[in-house]
């Protein structure tokens, strides 16, 4: 009953018009890219950029906290705090690479992975 009135509808319309337009759903195209930048902590201050950043959602920031770390490691801290709490609150990763160096995404999207990964060889490859 009520198909057969939606039916009837969708009938006339379709009788009317024959106009259509044909959308390509394979082909689509995003504008959304995912920027690393790089970052350098000199004062506790500098982390409101990167926040900043993050924050957007298109950035994954490499920081080098080397400056900061041999200036004022208390103030190193609270950035770092900072950090995390941001990076928490957006669902992202943070992982520190070495003594100077951190990484910090801004969704899950994004995996850190810290290690060495190998290479597996499907093929033994000749040594001359």
């Amino acid at each position: 009953m009520v198909f057969e009135r939606f039916r009837r509808i969708l009938k006339k319309d379709d009788e009317g018009s024959q106009d259509f337009i044909e959308i390509d759903l394979e082909h689509e195209k995003s504008d959304s890219k995912v920027f690393v930048r790089t970052y350098v902590l000199r004062t506790y201050e500098d982390v409101n950029p990167i926040l900043n950043a993050l924050r957007e959602g298109y950035t994954i920031a490499v920081i080098d906290i080397k400056p900061l770390k041999s200036k004022d490691v208390v103030e190193l801290k609270r950035a770092i705090s900072k950090l995390k709490k941001t990076v928490d609150a957006l669902e992202g990763r943070i992982a520190g690479f070495g003594e100077g160096t951190v990484i910090a995404t801004p969704s899950r999207v994004f995996e850190i992975q810290k290690g060495v990964v190998q290479e597996s060889r499907s093929e033994e490859i000749e040594k001359f």
